[in-house]
């Protein structure tokens, strides 16, 4: 279905996946979709790893969603390594398979790169990216004559290789601008920076719905692993400290995580946020009981 379809009936409801690299990781990956399949989320996302090292791992699981559940799988797609038309055939085979929608991204530089080797092939930015899908939903080569529905990534704690946050917002209106239709924000633990973040948006006439990514933290080395990432996360002193009182007992951290994240998605919705999208890590269980203290059975429930 594409996105300005599913926005008309009401706050969306997501969850993100990546491609494993072995049969094994297949298994667990499709265990943990069979659990969350019930929860009947608006769509379901699909990263790319750095340079497009998983294209064809990402495309499988993506066919595969579209085949064999009954979910709506939503690509990621970026710049990195791709020339103009390697990008088109991406996009020709995804409007084969019935893709409605895309996640349209700069993507992260890969490691190793030889000395004077550039990322780039021709698409430096996103918004780069998401003027290409729009000249082929221009053509009309998609199923769907609107073509693709593209979304964008966002930012509410800041881009670490932007620190100024005016020029942050230009990138992301450029996108926008471009023909982005959604944006799915990295993930936060404040709620009053993703508000923030929204109210920056509409001063500078962006428009567009944008939809808030929740991660729960299930365990220090995972909070650790947020917090070493380039992008960071901060960590509110509430968090911490409730943290801090589970002695790091793993269990008492995976129920501080999610009974937070849960708060997280509680305020949002009283606030009208657009979606919530959820970094599941591959794993269904946090989320799973995320649901379960919403008092809902799936996300239709949400939305009403």
């Amino acid at each position: 279905m594409h996105i300005r379809d599913i926005f008309t009936q009401g706050a969306t409801f997501s969850f993100e996946f990546f491609p494993p690299k072995s049969d094994a990781g297949f298994a667990d990956l499709f265990a943990s979709i069979r659990e969350l399949e019930p929860l009947c989320p608006s769509f379901v996302s699909v990263t790319y790893g750095a340079g497009g090292s998983t294209r064809e791992q990402t495309h499988d699981l993506v066919v595969k969603l579209r085949g064999e559940t009954t979910l709506d799988p939503v690509p990621h797609l970026t710049c990195v390594g791709h020339a103009p038309e390697e990008i088109d055939a991406i996009l020709a085979r995804y409007a084969q398979a019935g893709i409605s929608n895309l996640m349209a991204l700069r993507g992260d530089v890969p490691k190793g790169l030889e000395n004077g080797q550039s990322p780039w092939r021709g698409l430096r930015y996103a918004a780069d990216l998401v003027k290409q899908i729009a000249q082929f939903n221009q053509r009309r080569l998609h199923p769907d004559r609107r073509g693709f529905g593209i979304g964008v990534a966002g930012y509410p704690e800041g881009h670490a290789e932007t620190p100024n946050r005016l020029r942050e917002l230009d990138y992301l209106k450029a996108k926008v601008d471009e023909g982005a239709d959604f944006i799915v924000t990295q993930l936060f633990f404040d709620n009053r920076d993703f508000y923030d973040f929204r109210s920056r948006c509409e001063l500078a006439g962006i428009r567009v719905p944008i939809i808030a990514g929740v991660m729960p933290v299930t365990s220090l080395t995972g909070m650790r692993r947020m917090a070493d990432l380039a992008l960071g996360s901060r960590f509110p002193a509430p968090l911490v400290r409730a943290i801090n009182r589970t002695g790091g007992d793993e269990e008492a951290v995976k129920r501080v995580g999610v009974h937070w994240a849960t708060e997280q998605c509680r305020d949002l919705l009283d606030h009208e946020v657009a979606g919530v999208h959820f970094y599941t890590l591959n794993r269904s269980t946090a989320t799973r009981e995320i649901y379960a203290n919403l008092g809902v059975r799936d996300s239709r429930d949400l939305r009403a």
